[in-house]
């Protein structure tokens, strides 16, 4: 029950920037959806915030993820790949269905830019169990 208990908190916090009426760690700000001209798609792009020492536990999405950090520093880890941290400026894909996390490493604010290329009609955003 715990478990559910904080998966349903991370998923609120993703989708609301707000954990049971107080502001939470992460948050999501989406700023456009557009769909694809390959049939069944449609592209998603989100500005991610963390507070620092915040992490996302892994999860998956159906589709690829394109993320370009803004600012801060995550250490971001890929499904049996070794962590790699990455600063302002850097890049990272993360390949369709690929279960993965990302931490604010930093001392300050982290924040990414997330653009997806995902199947239509699916949750953007599936933890591992």
């Amino acid at each position: 029950m715990k478990n559910l208990f904080l998966t349903f908190g991370l998923v609120t916090a993703l989708l609301t920037g707000k954990v049971f009426g107080q502001e939470s760690p992460v948050k999501r700000t989406d700023l456009q959806r557009h769909n694809i001209e390959a049939a069944g798609y449609e592209t998603i792009q989100a500005r991610i915030d963390l507070k620092p020492g915040t992490s996302v536990g892994m999860h998956s999405h159906p589709g690829e993820e394109v993320i370009y950090v803004l600012e801060g520093i995550f250490e971001y880890q890929l499904e049996g790949e070794k962590p790699v941290i990455l600063k302002a400026g850097e890049v990272l894909f993360v390949p369709a269905g690929r279960n993965h996390s990302a931490k604010n490493i930093g001392k300050v604010r982290a924040s990414e830019l997330a653009t997806y290329i995902v199947k239509k009609d699916k949750p953007l955003l599936v933890f591992k169990k």
